[in-house]
């Protein structure tokens, strides 16, 4: 499924409206997070940052194949063999990864879809207790230069919301900036009985 108001910029512009590293750091992404599920890869704006820093395997999905290709060459041009990128319709197919299979789930820049309960409850499934989904999304108390209609933007209290119906998710801290055009949330996967794959 295509994401509602989700067309991307040149790649040269669009990784000037993030700072990556300050992201990875505020999530404090390092060698013990583990597997890493990225919903979304686009350019590989963050699937080859993290997969350096982390030294792990990060699989990373995106429904668009030129953005899967571009996330592979340049996986292929740091030499890193740990980026497993995939044309995948997560939405409509799940990630396919076993439960519990990964320290760390990204949702950045995605939560304005359609079914935001059931990607978060996805997430949770394929993370292993005590580890993190990680959310960033466009600000809407700000004007920003790229993002989703401002009436299609979740609030923090609303993921909140969402990761409690979703469940197997703590909200433990509260939502931080990441300037200069994002906030950022870390949900906690708990110990809560398994939950089922979408699709």
């Amino acid at each position: 499924m295509k994401l509602r108001d989700s067309g991307m910029p040149e790649q040269d512009h669009w990784e000037t409206l993030m700072d990556v590293p300050s992201v990875l750091d505020r999530f404090a992404f390092d060698s013990t997070t583990g597997a890493v599920a990225e919903l979304g890869c686009g350019y590989g704006t963050f699937t080859i940052p993290i997969a350096t820093r982390t030294g792990t395997t990060v699989h990373a999905f995106d429904i668009d194949p030129s953005m899967v290709e571009k996330t592979r060459e340049r996986a292929r041009s740091a030499g890193l063999v740990t980026v497993n990128a995939v044309v995948r319709d997560v939405f409509e197919s799940g990630f396919g990864l076993a439960d519990a299979s990964c320290g760390a789930c990204l949702l950045f820049n995605i939560l304005h879809t359609e079914a935001p309960v059931a990607m978060l409850r996805e997430a949770a499934r394929v993370v292993r207790p005590g580890g993190c989904v990680a959310v960033i999304h466009w600000r809407s108390d700000i004007p920003t230069p790229r993002g989703p209609a401002l009436h299609i933007r979740p609030h923090p209290d609303t993921i909140a919301t969402w990761a409690m119906r979703a469940g197997g998710l703590a909200w433990q801290e509260a939502p931080f900036l990441l300037p200069p055009w994002h906030f950022g949330m870390r949900l906690t996967r708990t110990h809560e009985p398994r939950l089922t794959a979408t699709g």
